[in-house]
């Protein structure tokens, strides 16, 4: 388990921009690299309204398709289209749920 205190936030924090500088890349060259959302599949209250403010926030932008993309402790919710990626929201492999803006 990583340990997460004040002293070694700032190394962690450059390991998370060095892991999202290489999602961007993959990203950019491949929109579909990351596995289809799991949370749409939701069976509680609280997670089909997750899901379904995710996909109006992908339709708002007109890109249809959610996508997961697992980094090391981190897992990003991503829209796109066949050329174009859009993060909807980052969190850590441990949280329950996305903080979806809106």
């Amino acid at each position: 388990m990583v340990e997460q205190d004040a002293a070694s936030a700032p190394r962690r924090f450059e390991r998370l921009q060095a892991e999202l500088v290489k999602a961007r890349a993959l990203l950019s060259f491949s929109p579909a690299s990351g596995r289809p959302a799991r949370f749409l599949d939701a069976n509680t209250g609280w997670g089909r309204f997750q899901a379904q403010q995710a996909l109006e926030l992908a339709r708002a932008v007109g890109m249809p398709e959610l996508r997961e993309l697992v980094l090391a402790h981190h897992v990003v919710l991503y829209a796109h289209s066949e050329r174009d990626v859009l993060l909807l929201s980052l969190r850590q492999e441990r949280q329950l749920g996305y903080r979806l803006p809106g």
